[in-house]
């Protein structure tokens, strides 16, 4: 499974990118790979900031990044 970046075109012709599965992660961008930059930057520091501070990650997101063999 992989975590879907959802992409939306402004009327200005900003990009807006969100993933879903984790609450927060919503950037906007000039285009649409800066978008998507951004918002892949952003979700790994939502991650990464989680871990540090214990907090649980969502389900789907856990099973992507980790499996305990």
């Amino acid at each position: 499974m992989n975590l879907a970046i959802e992409l939306e075109q402004e009327t200005d012709g900003c990009w807006i990118a969100e993933i879903d599965a984790l609450n927060g992660v919503l950037v906007y961008g000039e285009t649409r790979e800066e978008a998507i930059k951004k918002v892949k930057i952003l979700a790994l520091q939502v991650i990464a900031d989680r871990l540090e501070n214990g907090e649980s990650l969502p389900s789907q997101v856990e099973s992507l990044i980790f499996q305990a063999v």
